[in-house]
């Protein structure tokens, strides 16, 4: 199988906050490893702007450090990095003041596609978009890309969205979730829309549950002052989760096409009912003997900001009335994992009796690592001894199927900022769908903050707090095993 490269139009690409964290283990590299394999341009040109006072080689330098550190094996080949660099330069600009925009300006040029990312704090949003419409650097036909968190309730995803609105068309702004960009999660959308085997029967009557879980094994140390004002439910469920719980619940959409697809998932945030308290499960990882507890790394000594969150939701529609989808994410958990698992309804009958056991079809869905897919099948196990069934995976792992070129599959960051060149709005998040989500998850927020909840605590590298599983059990069902 031989993959298809198709190169972008030629572009002048600035990266505010171009010094940043962001920049120097996703931004920079992507863009290198995307000039690796032949997609961008000779004339593409790619700008960091900060408030560092440097010059173009000492931003070169700096890039080409991160690169070697992130950018993967090719970081060195044959030149190519210092071909890279030769793309590369460097403005200092006050986000907030008049420096630096008129020398940024001089370097965009008449004819490409020029983009914006705006890889800073969202406070600094609106002043970036004023100067670059003040300064003439974005026209009718710029892309800004703004990450998240965009906003911390809905009230400031309003502002936000107001504040870009003053100055670019929602045709122009790309609000992007990296887990959007996932060779996998695309591939859920191929396998419902694009198999017969699997749409007939991705709905209530087929479907028991829906568990999607994204877990990880890191703490909030470096990041406490952040995460201790957003917790789990603002820093994932409201955007990752709630994405992987859009594409996996939404109806067809008529075209592939961004309005199209992201239609059907602003349909899927407006059916979901509000959730019972009862059915949440707030947890915080505590102290060990080896590992020091949340509240270390926060100023806060008695936070009560959640590390993991697990819930039951559900969609009041036709398609999923009385299917229950279970959410969960939380740090410094067993395994560093990301998977929805679609299980299907027990047989009608089992011919086999009861000593054959209760077993059912499970589609799981591996977002990391080792992304790919499996299809728990029952067959009869080998060997004498009358009718014993057991479940096997039909494994469709990338690695495997696909051989050495799935090492060469983009990551996240790679896919969506070509998308943007494009001018491709399908993978992100439209300013409708962002206030959707927020209308949904604020409420929750602030019956936790009106009843004084206080989060369970969990044992570091564990499943999470003892009542999550209560939440499964008391239906009937269990989490599926948080492994890598």
């Amino acid at each position: 199988m031989v993959s298809r490269v198709i190169p972008v139009d030629p572009f002048d690409l600035v990266i505010f906050g171009g010094t940043g964290d962001l920049a120097r283990r996703k931004i920079l590299p992507g863009l290198f490893r995307r000039f690796c394999s032949g997609q961008m341009p000779e004339e593409a040109r790619i700008t960091g702007a900060a408030r560092s006072e440097m010059d173009d080689d000492a931003y070169r330098a700096l890039v080409g450090e991160a690169i070697r550190e992130f950018g993967g094996p090719r970081a060195c080949d044959h030149g190519t990095l210092e071909a890279f660099l030769e793309r590369v330069g460097y403005e200092q600009v006050d986000a907030m003041g008049e420096g630096g925009w008129s020398a940024l300006k001089a370097r965009m040029r008449p004819g490409c596609v020029r983009a914006f990312y705006f890889s800073v704090a969202p406070s600094l949003f609106g002043a970036l978009a004023e100067r670059l419409k003040g300064f003439g650097l974005a026209d009718d036909d710029s892309r800004v890309v703004v990450e998240k968190p965009f906003g911390k309730d809905l009230a400031s995803a309003r502002a936000l969205n107001l504040t870009l609105a003053q100055h670019f068309d929602e045709t122009q702004i790309y609000r992007i979730d990296h887990y959007l960009g996932k060779e996998t999660v695309q591939n859920l959308m191929a396998v419902r829309f694009g198999n017969v085997l699997f749409e007939p029967l991705w709905n209530a009557q087929f479907v028991d549950h829906i568990q999607i879980t994204v877990a990880e094994t890191v703490d909030v140390s470096g990041r406490g002052g952040y995460y201790d004002q957003s917790g789990a439910m603002r820093d994932m469920v409201q955007n990752h989760l709630m994405q992987l719980l859009c594409l996996i619940a939404m109806e067809p959409p008529a075209r592939f096409e961004p309005d199209a697809v992201r239609d059907e998932k602003l349909k899927v945030i407006r059916a979901l009912d509000p959730v019972d308290h009862h059915h949440i499960v707030r947890g915080q990882y505590a102290p060990d003997d080896n590992q020091p507890g949340y509240r270390a790394h926060v100023e806060d000594p008695r936070s009560r900001t959640e590390s993991f969150v697990a819930m039951r939701c559900h969609i009041s529609n036709w398609r999923w009335a009385g299917t229950p989808f279970y959410l969960r994410t939380g740090k410094m958990l067993r395994a560093r994992t990301s998977e929805i698992a679609v299980v299907f309804k027990d047989a009608p009958h089992s011919i086999f009796g009861a000593d054959a056991g209760r077993h059912r079809n499970v589609l799981a869905i591996r977002l990391q690592p080792n992304e790919g897919m499996t299809l728990d099948v029952t067959i009869k196990e080998p060997g004498p001894g009358g009718m014993r069934l057991v479940d096997v995976p039909l494994d469709m792992s990338f690695a495997e199927a696909l051989g050495p070129e799935a090492e060469e599959v983009p990551d996240a960051y790679e896919r969506l900022i070509m998308d943007v060149i494009r001018g491709n709005q399908t993978l992100f998040m439209r300013g409708d769908e962002v206030e959707a989500a927020w209308a949904w998850t604020d409420p929750i927020i602030e019956g936790w903050q009106t009843r004084g909840d206080v989060p369970k605590p969990y044992d570091a590298h564990s499943s999470g707090p003892e009542d999550a599983l209560m939440l499964m059990h008391r239906d009937g069902r269990k989490w599926r095993e948080i492994r890598t």
